[in-house]
């Protein structure tokens, strides 16, 4: 089974783990004055939608691509890939992390609006910073993107323990 459902079906067992981790930083406490005069004890961060990307790749990637993140830039299909969703402003926050086929091992959670702004400066200055990969199945193609070439404030959380570069 590959392509999307495949995708999808490995990175959903960790969906409930993810969405802990993001309670922590998506849920807030309110100021006092809205316990006192609205009976809110938590708040989420935006009324509207939040769409949050997902993505979690293999423990065995971790030692070899700690210091990047991938985006699916292409599929033989033809059909719509993260990349083209992203720079279309699809997605608000971007959870990607390596799991063990059970827990998450490391996870970095990102803000996708800054990762757009970078992304078509990068464009407008005709500069192409990543390494396109193709997938060994010929499934899709990807950009390699190395954390340290985004702005600071594009990663907003991370759990690494020393493991993402």
């Amino acid at each position: 089974m590959n392509g999307w459902k495949a995708d999808k079906k490995a990175s959903d067992i960790y969906i409930p783990e993810i969405k802990t981790i993001l309670g922590l930083y998506l849920i807030g406490e309110p100021p006092v004055e809205e316990d006192q005069e609205r009976n809110t004890d938590l708040m989420v961060l935006k009324m509207e939608a939040v769409r949050i990307g997902c993505r979690v790749r293999k423990e065995s990637y971790l030692e070899y691509y700690s210091d990047e993140f991938t985006i699916r830039a292409g599929r033989p299909s033809g059909n719509k890939t993260e990349l083209t969703k992203i720079i279309e402003g699809w997605g608000d926050y971007f959870f990607y992390g390596f799991g063990d086929g059970f827990n998450l091992i490391a996870w970095t959670l990102a803000d996708l609006n800054v990762f757009r702004l970078w992304f078509n400066r990068q464009l407008y200055q005709g500069k192409h910073p990543w390494e396109s990969k193709d997938n060994k199945d010929n499934s899709s193609n990807f950009l390699g993107i190395k954390w340290r070439w985004l702005p600071k404030e594009f990663v907003i959380a991370a759990k690494n323990e020393g493991k993402i570069k």
